[in-house]
C-alpha cells in the first residue's frame, strides 16, 4: 500500500547498457593482453625466436619484391660463383650461385615461402580436425572415444617420416598430396591435447551449471569447454609448425615434396650435397635457413607455453 508491495515489485528493471558491457569486456581483453605481453617479454629467447620467425614470414610473404633475382632463371656464365666475402665473389650474388648460376639468396627467400606455406596449411587443417576429434572423443566417451583413440594409436605406431614417404610414394609428388600426407597423421597430437583438456573440464562447476539450465551438448562443447583449451592448442600448434617444416624439407630432400622449379630448402640441400667439398654454400645456406627457422619457432613456442600456462604465473 501507499506505493509499496505489489506496485513496487512490478517496477521494471533498468535495461542493460550494451555499450558499457562491451567497453568492460574490451577493457578486460586489453588487460589480459597486457599481462600476457608482460610475461612473454620477460623471456628474451622467446622474443628473439619471435623476431626470427617474423623475419622469415616477411621473407615468405614478400618474396617477389624482396628477392633480387628470379630464383628459377639460370645463368650458365656465372655458375658456382662463391659468396661475396670469398675470393672471386661479388655482392651481386651475395650468397653465391648454384650449379645453374641461380642466385642463392633469391632461392633461399623463395624457399621460405614454400616451407611456411606447407607448415601453415598443414597445421591449420590438422588443428581443426584434431580439435573436433578431441572434443567428441573426450566429451562423449564410450565407443566413440575407443574408436578415435585406437585410430590414433594405429597412426602413432608408424614413424611419421616413413608413413609420409609411403603415402607420397602411392599418391605421387605434388603440393596437394604433400598436404594430405602430412595432415594424415598430424591431427593426432592436437586431438590428444584437446581430449585431455575436455576430460579435465567436462565435470567442473560451470559445465554442470550449463547442463542444469538445459544447454545442449554442442553449446557446452563449443562455448563452455573449447575456449579453455585454446592456450594449449596454440602452444602445440606453434611447436608443430617446426616439425612440419622439417618433414617438408625431408620429403623435398628425397624428391617427394615441393617439386622443381619451385625452390625448397630440402631440395636445395639435396642438389648441393654433390658439391659439398667444392661449393659448400649450395647446401650450407639452406641448412642454416632451416636451422634458424625451426629454432626460432621452438623458442617462440616455449615462450608462449610459459606465458599462457596459469600454473607458471606469479
Amino acid at each position: 500500500l501507499n506505493g509499496v508491495g505489489p506496485v513496487a515489485a512490478a517496477t521494471p528493471t533498468p535495461p542493460v547498457d550494451g555499450r558499457a558491457a562491451r567497453r568492460r569486456a574490451w577493457a578486460r581483453t586489453r588487460e589480459q593482453l597486457a599481462d600476457f605481453w608482460r610475461r612473454f617479454s620477460k623471456n628474451r629467447l622467446a622474443v628473439v625466436g619471435g623476431v626470427v620467425l617474423l623475419l622469415v614470414i616477411i621473407m615468405g610473404l614478400f618474396a617477389p619484391w624482396i628477392a633480387p633475382h628470379d630464383p628459377t632463371l639460370p645463368n650458365f656464365r656465372n655458375r658456382f660463383a662463391p659468396p661475396a666475402w670469398m675470393a672471386g665473389g661479388s655482392w651481386e650474388p651475395p650468397l653465391g650461385t648454384d650449379q645453374l648460376g641461380r642466385d642463392m639468396l633469391s632461392r633461399i627467400i623463395w624457399g621460405a615461402r614454400a616451407s611456411l606455406k606447407v607448415g601453415a596449411v598443414v597445421i591449420s587443417f590438422a588443428t581443426v580436425v584434431g580439435i573436433f576429434m578431441g572434443l567428441v572423443s573426450g566429451y562423449y566417451g564410450g565407443w566413440v572415444d575407443v574408436v578415435i583413440q585406437r585410430l590414433s594409436d594405429i597412426l602413432l605406431a608408424f614413424p611419421y617420416l616413413v608413413l609420409a614417404i609411403a603415402l607420397m610414394g602411392v599418391m605421387g609428388p605434388g603440393f596437394g598430396n604433400l598436404i594430405l600426407a602430412l595432415v594424415y597423421k598430424e591431427w593426432v597430437t592436437p586431438s590428444r591435447i584437446v581430449r585431455g583438456e575436455v576430460l579435465a573440464a567436462k565435470n567442473v562447476e560451470y559445465v554442470e551449471a550449463a547442463r542444469a539450465v538445459g544447454a545442449r551438448d554442442r553449446h557446452i562443447m563449443w562455448r563452455e569447454i573449447l575456449p579453455n583449451t585454446f592456450s594449449s592448442v596454440i602452444v602445440v600448434a606453434t611447436l608443430r609448425v617446426a616439425w612440419v617444416i622439417l618433414m617438408e624439407a625431408s620429403l623435398s630432400f628425397l624428391g617427394l615434396g615441393v617439386q622443381p622449379p619451385e625452390p625448397a630448402w630440402g631440395s636445395m640441400i639435396a642438389q648441393g650435397r654433390e658439391y659439398i667439398f667444392s661449393s659448400w654454400w649450395l647446401a650450407t645456406f639452406p641448412g642454416i635457413a632451416i636451422l634458424l627457422t625451426v629454432l626460432g619457432i621452438n623458442l617462440l613456442g616455449e615462450g608462449l607455453r610459459d606465458a599462457l600456462d596459469p600454473r607458471l604465473r606469479e
